[in-house]
């Protein structure tokens, strides 16, 4: 009986003008100002039907247990600043003191009449994201009784978007409907199998004791459905991959550039990238002490300290340590280890062992569907800061003198030198570039990693095996080999697991460094050559 009151209710809603009746709203305050449930669940449908302009307002207000009754029988919804607000006309009521008031009661009938007549109110009158969220909302609920308020909002509606999930969850309702025709629940499932995502198939794979045509219908729909299921989950792994390769370029980048010109072995690479994730910490939390509204341009500010700090750090390691070490790769594989245990520990006497906290701005967060593609956009955001990075540094080494000598360097250092090039400084200048680029990584790692002293040694050796795919020194083959070794991880992991997937990207390395010791991309020039 409490079911078809309820039914009942929701169809006289659609079917009603917006403008109700005065006598309806004042028998629907009254009844929500009694002491008995079901005298308050029988308001919320009179105040539903009555069309008040205050409707929606008073029965949100109840639903977030934010209406009040005065011993008058008065109703007044509160407000968050602590004030109260008339429920029958919106307007404040200064002289309401809260000790004066008591909340209108509910139990589970009046909740479940509450939330049916605020999904057909917000249909009809709601704002746009609401009369979206209202026709999800019965898309997942699939409840006939929607129906009435369905048609007459779809009639109403002029926001395409809105009205294409309105008619997706009147397609819903329909197929569980009693009263649908056989045409009906083919028209409805038609309509679900082109929306196409798992709550579609899930909702046909519920279906039982339909006539053969709509199961048949179903069954194909529910095939054509797991294709474009399976077809939008290897756009998601390649866009997984997309995101790990271009975090493994800002790792390996700078790598490749110290590794390619300077033959250095350096294991104290990732304590670089480390260094720019604390210096993103340290920023936040001053921003977060002396200017809160900085707090969405923290990583903004962040990247050029990064790299000036770790740029720094990285030259006075070249010129305390590296400088004296070429030639002799064992023992430059071996200092580098030592000094990345050095800075480790420097980090926990300085910060303490454990994780930092690093905020993500609110431009950071979130994600958006794009069929059936789930975009987060801290990735999205690494992915765009990686092509930033690498275009900078293509551009730096292509059209500055820097760059000219780098690449000079590279491919001949005994002529470079010939020719003038201070060698000894282009290895510092190069040293340090290297190390602030992963220095920049270390901010941009911040938001999807642990900040922690250990932070650095969870890429290290992804970097390295990226550098050596792709070509020692080749910033095209360390991005070709970033986001091959990326999406090739993200299509194994499914299939052998993260720890096993690693391994026979390892394994599979190997023997394509067999077949090709020198990379994909291989330096050209006499000294490279030789």
């Amino acid at each position: 009986m409490r079911r078809l009151f309820g039914l009942l209710i929701i169809a006289l809603l659609a079917l009603a003008p917006v403008s109700g009746r005065a006598d309806d709203a004042d028998d629907a305050f009254a009844a929500l100002a009694s002491g008995n449930f079901e005298t308050i669940r029988h308001g919320v449908g009179l105040l539903a039907f009555s069309g008040h302009p205050q409707a929606l307002a008073v029965l949100s207000a109840l639903q977030a247990g934010r209406l009040y009754v005065r011993a008058d029988h008065a109703l007044f919804t509160k407000t968050d600043a602590g004030g109260f607000l008339d429920a029958t006309t919106g307007k404040p009521a200064p002289d309401v003191m809260a000790s004066g008031v008591k909340p209108v009661r509910m139990n589970n009938p009046v909740r479940g009449e509450v939330e049916a007549a605020l999904g057909s109110l917000q249909l009809l009158l709601g704002g746009s994201d609401a009369r979206f969220a209202a026709a999800e909302a019965v898309f997942h609920t699939h409840d006939p009784a929607a129906l009435p308020a369905l048609n007459k909002a779809i009639a109403k509606e002029t926001d395409p978007a809105v009205k294409q999930h309105m008619e997706q969850a009147r397609a819903a309702a329909l197929l569980y409907s009693t009263d649908a025709t056989d045409a009906d629940r083919l028209a409805a499932i038609a309509t679900i199998r082109a929306r196409g995502d798992l709550d579609s198939r899930a909702l046909l794979d519920g279906l039982t004791d339909q006539p053969p045509a709509v199961g048949t219908a179903a069954r194909t729909a529910i095939t054509a459905i797991d294709r474009v299921l399976q077809l939008w989950s290897v756009v998601q792994s390649v866009y997984y991959g997309l995101s790990l390769g271009s975090v493994l370029l800002l790792a390996a980048a700078g790598l490749a550039i110290t590794f390619g010109v300077m033959g250095v072995i350096n294991m104290a690479h990732g304590e670089m990238v480390m260094i720019g994730a604390y210096v993103t910490f340290v920023v936040q939390q001053i921003i977060r002490s002396a200017a809160p509204g900085l707090f969405g341009a923290s990583l903004i500010i962040s990247v050029p300290l990064a790299f000036i700090v770790a740029g720094i750090i990285g030259i006075v390691i070249e010129r305390t340590l590296i400088r004296w070490l070429y030639g002799r790769p064992l023992e430059t594989l071996l200092a580098t280890w030592g000094l990345s245990l050095v800075l480790q520990q420097a980090v926990r006497s300085i910060f303490g062992a454990n994780n930092r906290d690093v905020g993500t701005p609110d431009w950071m967060s979130g994600a958006t569907q794009w069929g059936g593609l789930t975009i987060t956009f801290n990735r999205l955001y690494i992915i765009i800061f990686a092509a930033m990075v690498l275009a900078a540094l293509m551009a730096s080494l292509r059209f500055t003198s820097l760059g000219l000598s780098m690449r000079a360097v590279t491919q001949n250092r005994q002529m470079a030198a010939a020719m003038g090039i201070r060698t000894p400084w282009i290895d510092a200048l190069t040293f340090g570039l290297g190390s602030g680029v992963a220095g920049m990584a270390g901010v941009a790692l911040s938001q999807i990693d642990n900040v922690s002293p250990n932070l650095g040694q969870g890429y290290i050796i992804d970097s390295f095996m990226v550098v050596v795919f792709g070509g020692v020194g080749n910033l095209w083959g360390t991005v070709v080999g970033a986001l091959t070794l990326g999406i090739v991880n993200k299509f194994l992991e499914p299939v052998a697991g993260a720890v096993l997937g690693k391994i026979v990207v390892l394994v599979l390395l190997i023997l394509f460094i067999q077949r090709r010791p020198r990379g994909m991309f291989p330096l050209k020039g006499r000294a490279a050559e030789a």
